[in-house]
């Protein structure tokens, strides 16, 4: 029986990612397994000089900076059996005349997951030393801390860590803390007792999670069930104190609420994700020393690119090999994911 031929695939995205996602190795994987052309990197479907390629096309390798694939690219691309997208969600990417068409959909979110729960894990760390209430004294003072009652409340050694949704960040993020004396807490309305007794954690109800954590860190979706799920009401559960880490979305978080909880200096945040985002000039939190901002890099940056691209080359050889995909994202699956 004669082999098939590759399939036929198009990169759609902003072509600034492209080296950092597919470095020369695995662009070499990628043009052994499809036959594409490197240099052409749609960004309008429209696009003329992109027709034919896309006429042609039967698989789409998306990234960040890719329009929202709707009815219209459906026409451009008459063959398309399968998008596979080289970066987090495909919420707002996929629209539904692509799931009534039953088109393949396959995500990198579960590599982007893992950085985003390196980051996590690293700023509970420094948050149960205190580490930034620590330097933000130590600037000021150029002194160490004279007494115990300075650092009474610091250490992670059985810190009460609660940890608000078992998605895919949440869970590399229960696998990290494992090797360390944390309490670990666990809010997700997915998940049975038993699961979460698996995952390592105790499951609560959330606002029992709220009441009991010394660090909560939020990594649930950004959903209609989700929106503003802190609000004052819960957020004042927190103990005085506690930390809140947001690495999901600023959505989830009552804006307000949130600011005058760290504007009276009752609770500390760490924000890599704000609402809006990025926050005014002219927000307090820019400037409080009980908050530590970071312009939403917790996701893939730099080098860590590259697992994103491994994971669409893996798929599509898997592909190409006439293989279901290992990554697949259905349309049931958005109603309760990222």
């Amino acid at each position: 029986m004669p082999t098939p031929p590759p399939p036929r695939a198009v990169f759609a995205m902003d072509p600034v990612h492209l080296p950092l996602l597919f470095p020369p190795p695995l662009m070499t994987r990628l043009t052994r397994a499809t036959d594409l052309d490197p240099a052409l990197v749609v960004r309008d479907f429209t696009d003329p000089a992109a027709a034919d390629a896309l006429a042609h096309a039967e698989v789409l390798i998306t990234g960040w900076g890719c329009p929202r694939l709707d009815a219209g690219v459906l026409t451009a691309v008459p063959g398309l059996r399968a998008v596979l997208h080289a970066a987090g969600s495909v919420r707002s990417l996929v629209g539904d005349a692509l799931w009534e068409r039953g088109i393949t959909v396959s995500s990198a979110v579960t590599g982007n997951a893992l950085p985003v729960a390196e980051y996590t894990l690293a700023m509970i760390l420094l948050a149960g030393k205190d580490t930034f209430t620590h330097r933000e004294r130590f600037r000021t003072t150029h002194g160490y801390p004279t007494t115990h009652a300075e650092t009474a409340h610091t250490g992670n050694l059985g810190r009460r860590v609660g940890v608000i949704g078992a998605s895919r960040v949440g869970r590399r993020l229960l696998e990290l803390l494992r090797p360390f004396d944390f309490s670990v807490l666990l809010h997700d309305p997915y998940v049975s007792p038993a699961e979460a007794t698996a995952l390592g954690a105790e499951l609560l109800p959330l606002e029992d999670l709220l009441r009991h954590s010394d660090i909560v860190t939020l990594h649930a979706p950004d959903i209609p069930e989700t929106y503003r799920m802190l609000d004052g009401d819960r957020l004042a559960l927190v103990p005085d104190g506690g930390v809140l880490i947001n690495t999901s979305r600023g959505a989830l978080i009552d804006p307000d609420a949130l600011t005058d909880e760290l504007v009276s200096g009752r609770l500390h945040a760490i924000l890599d994700v704000t609402e809006p985002e990025p926050l005014p000039a002219g927000s307090p939190l820019y400037r409080l020393p009980n908050v530590f901002l970071t312009p939403h890099i917790a996701g893939s940056l730099g080098n860590e690119l590259e697992r994103l691209g491994r994971i669409v080359v893996e798929e599509v050889e898997r592909l190409a090999a006439g293989l279901p995909p290992v990554h697949e994202v259905l349309h049931s699956d958005l109603a309760r994911v990222a």
